[in-house]
């Protein structure tokens, strides 16, 4: 409760802030939800108008990382869609950098109604939407296609109906995609994990991958990996390669391994309070003109991937393959040790996903 009071007032002194500045300040985050962004609060200072009568809607939606990063790239690319879609009726300003808290504070005030559109990845909002913890595990999609499918269809539309329950409508689905290896050693094959001490996210699915793996997974904050690698604290990390460059690890690790053990959504969460603001006849226009900033982002990933895995290539950095068949099979192994189990319903909709992508 002391957190939640605290996330609030933080938010209505941004708000003061901007409203005498006029904008916002940005900076750098870590791993993703280590730390936010300022939202708006709803009625005069937030969201403002009804567009019935033809006066501009305006909206904030919050990132963690920089302006720089692809996901909040994604996000100003929505906001043009947007506001094109709307013939200006709609407009989003994107606030980037981090400034009061995580993801989670995020999603928190936009429940709340405080904060218009925050985004988080998929594992925080299993905090919120226990179920979700089904898209966590490890290897639970052979490529991106299957992932697309699972939230543009039968799991998004689980996720919805949970989501309504919140106060929230999840109007996209941007992404950090496929996660990767890195090291001060080279891992070429799964017996090189043995011993080695890996910091990864805090999810129990992630952690039960690489003790599959025979490594040593610990939790701690992203500000803190790059030291740990420096000093030796840690073998290696994991997040998706552009992270690796962005996060200028590849000056204390040389190897990375394409393990692609994990996929990570970044959702898009609208407050009922900024829905209910948008006229029926602008919501599908407003909903595709998400879509197209959410392919978007998709597609600017895969790029910013691309190019970052020749700018490490550069730094002197060597990239291993690995036998992903074995390591999918170690995890599944450990999984049935562990007893995990997943809601019926949810496990038939990653089903039909998979299946309408073979």
């Amino acid at each position: 409760m002391k957190k939640k009071l605290l996330a609030l007032l933080m938010a209505t002194v941004m708000i003061l802030s901007l409203a005498a500045c006029g904008g916002s300040n940005s900076g750098d985050s870590g791993d993703s939800g280590n730390s936010g962004d300022s939202g708006s609060t709803s009625g005069d200072s937030g969201s403002s108008g009804s567009g019935d009568s033809g006066e501009v809607i305006r909206f904030k939606m919050a990132f963690v990382d920089p302006e720089s990063s692809p996901y909040a790239q994604g996000g100003l690319k929505v906001a043009e869609e947007v506001k094109a879609a709307t013939n200006g009726r709609i407009e989003i300003e994107v606030l980037t950098g981090g400034s009061l808290g995580g993801e989670r504070d995020m999603v928190e005030l936009t429940m709340d109604n405080s904060l218009d559109i925050a985004t988080c990845a998929n594992s925080v909002m299993t905090n919120f939407i226990p179920e979700m913890s089904i898209l966590d595990q490890a290897y639970l999609w052979k490529n991106a296609d299957e992932a697309h499918a699972a939230v543009d269809g039968p799991v998004g539309a689980l996720i919805q109906e949970k989501a309504n329950a919140l106060g929230l409508h999840v109007i996209g689905y941007m992404e950090s995609g496929f996660r990767n290896t890195f090291s001060t050693k080279p891992i070429e094959k799964m017996s090189d994990f043995s011993g080695v001490t890996i910091r990864t996210m805090e999810n129990q699915y992630h952690q039960a991958a690489f003790e599959a793996f025979g490594a040593m997974p610990i939790a701690m904050s992203a500000n803190d990996v790059f030291t740990a690698l420096q000093q030796g604290t840690i073998d290696a990390a994991e997040n998706a390669t552009a992270n690796c460059y962005n996060n200028g690890f590849y000056e204390v690790t040389k190897h990375i391994t394409n393990t692609q053990h994990a996929f990570v959504y970044i959702l898009l969460c609208m407050s009922e309070d900024a829905w209910s603001k948008i006229p029926a006849d602008l919501q599908q226009p407003f909903l595709d003109a998400v879509q197209r900033g959410v392919d978007f982002e998709r597609d600017l990933l895969v790029q910013a991937n691309e190019e970052a895995a020749e700018k490490l290539v550069a730094e002197g950095v060597t990239f291993h393959e690995i036998d992903i068949a074995e390591l999918q099979a170690a995890y599944q192994a450990k999984a049935a040790e562990k007893g995990f189990t997943f809601d019926p319903a949810w496990q038939a909709a990653v089903d039909e996903a998979i299946a309408s992508v073979a």
